[in-house]
């Protein structure tokens, strides 16, 4: 428990002492914590750990430094016109590595009043010395390269503090002797000199113009005067036309008028007979419609008499129909049970046919048994049969030699029965003939002799003698010689 006791005590004094060396550092600011290593190591806007007592913990402000540059006495410029300078100037702590080392060397732990007055006398000397190479005329009519000039001067010798000049403005130029403002009088006359020559100019073109314009308007005016006499001289000769059409016009209406008339009055003495007509064709209207009338009722009666009559026989028809449903009805039950009938029949065909079907397979299956059986016994004679032929040795062979002989012979002279005619010329050719069947006959005994090692004339030979197996071969071929004339 002791020991126990001992390292966990050990452990959390540890912890103490790192958590008191824990710092962190922010965005604007940079912690150098030095001490056990062989360069400092720097935090911004990041934590770390310091080892108490073992390690110093410094630090940088990273804030932007506002100055103001003033030359403290007139600078004299390269045209010998002595000038005060007022400018706006930000600098910053490099956060470059190695400017961070120089500034840390130069401004550790230092205020920013501090760093501010150092880069002041900094940036007034390179002003001065930017003053006197630029003439004023130059300097006060483009200052941003009067700035540019005096930021490009100091930056190394700031950048040697390890600092960055973030912003260089020219506030003011002044001189003493008034010399900027004779600058400007002189700039004020010859604006106002070419303001006068700009207004000479723009009222000799406004007269110009107001010339031509009173030209134009003095033509333009004798063009519409031209134009409204013509224009009279049209209309009056329009009004006597328009009058002369009138005229005509006129008299054309009265003459219309006049036939108008005429054809008015026969209008009318034609409505009259027209109306005489007309009244003449109502009173036959009226007569044909008393007639018509007359004729309606007696079609009424005669179809009251005939819708009755179809009534009638409407409801004579609706019992025949209910009569014959009632048929049909009967009709359709008898062939539903008819129809269950055949139904019922077709499934006892149906199972009958499935049992006769049984009975085939069941017979198939005993036939290819039985033939699988007689396959077998087959098998087994051949089987019993070769084995037998093997302890016959040769002479079952020979045997079946025999037997198959007249079979080779046969297949030899097959071709010759297929050939319809042979000619042949030369003494001696129908033996030759002959020979080569016989050889064919020879070349089966030599296959036999290569293919199963039994020569035939060895055995034949072992059996008869020599002098039999001769006369053997020569009633061998003598019938064969039949045989193939027979064939």
């Amino acid at each position: 428990m002791v020991k126990i006791i001992i390292i966990v005590t050990a452990a959390l004094a540890v912890l103490a002492i790192l958590l008191s060396g824990y710092v962190k550092a922010s965005p604007d600011t940079a912690y150098i914590i030095s001490g056990l290593r062989k360069r400092p190591k720097i935090l911004i806007g990041r934590a770390g750990i310091k080892i108490p007592f073992l390690e110093k913990k410094d630090e940088l402000n990273l804030q932007l430094i506002p100055i103001d540059v003033k030359t403290s006495s007139a600078v004299p410029t390269a045209d010998y016109i002595n000038i005060r300078v007022d400018a706006a100037v930000n600098v910053k702590i490099s956060v470059d590595p190695e400017q961070l080392n120089l500034a840390a060397q130069n401004f550790l732990n230092k205020k920013t009043d501090y760093i501010a007055q150092v880069a002041r006398e900094v940036l007034e000397g390179n002003m001065r010395e930017i003053v006197g190479k630029m003439n004023l005329e130059e300097m006060v009519s483009d200052r941003q390269k009067f700035a540019m000039l005096v930021k490009e001067n100091a930056e190394p010798d700031l950048a040697a503090m390890g600092l960055d000049i973030v912003s260089f403005n020219v506030q003011n130029f002044v001189d003493s002797n008034g010399v900027i403002e004779n600058l400007g009088v002189d700039n004020i006359v010859k604006i106002q000199k070419n303001a006068a020559i700009s207004r000479a100019e723009s009222e000799k073109e406004i007269a110009k113009a107001q010339a031509s314009a009173q030209r134009e308007a003095n033509e333009a005016q004798i063009a519409a005067q031209t134009d409204i006499a013509q224009k009279n001289n049209e209309l009056a000769i329009k009004q006597a036309e328009l009058k002369k059409l009138s005229d005509a016009k006129k008299a054309e209406a009265d003459a219309a008028y006049q036939i108008q008339q005429e054809e008015q009055r026969k209008t009318i003495e034609v409505t009259t007979a027209n109306a005489n007509i007309a009244k003449q064709e109502k009173e036959i209207l009226l007569k044909q419609k008393e007639a018509e009338v007359m004729e309606q009722a007696l079609d009424a009666q005669i179809k009251k008499k005939a819708e009755a009559e179809k009534f009638a026989k409407q409801q004579a028809a609706d019992a025949q129909l209910y009569q014959r449903q009632r048929e049909a009805e009967a009709k359709k039950y008898e062939l539903l049970q008819q129809s269950e009938a055949l139904k019922i029949q077709a499934e006892a065909d149906k199972y009958a046919k499935e049992q006769e079907a049984e009975g085939i397979r069941i017979k198939g299956l005993a036939e290819a048994e039985a033939i699988q059986a007689k396959a077998v016994a087959e098998a087994e004679g051949i089987e019993k049969k070769a084995e037998a032929m093997a302890k016959m040795g040769e002479a079952a062979v020979l045997e079946m030699y025999f037997k198959a002989l007249p079979d080779v012979v046969r297949n030899a002279a097959e071709p010759l029965a297929k050939v319809d005619k042979i000619t042949m010329y030369g003494d001696g050719n129908s033996t030759k003939l002959m020979k080569d069947v016989m050889n064919t006959l020879n070349q089966v005994t030599d296959g036999l002799k290569e293919s199963t090692g039994v020569d035939l004339n060895a055995v034949l030979s072992g059996f008869l003698g020599a002098g039999a197996a001769v006369k053997l071969n020569d009633k061998k071929d003598n019938d064969d010689k039949n045989e193939l004339t027979n064939e």
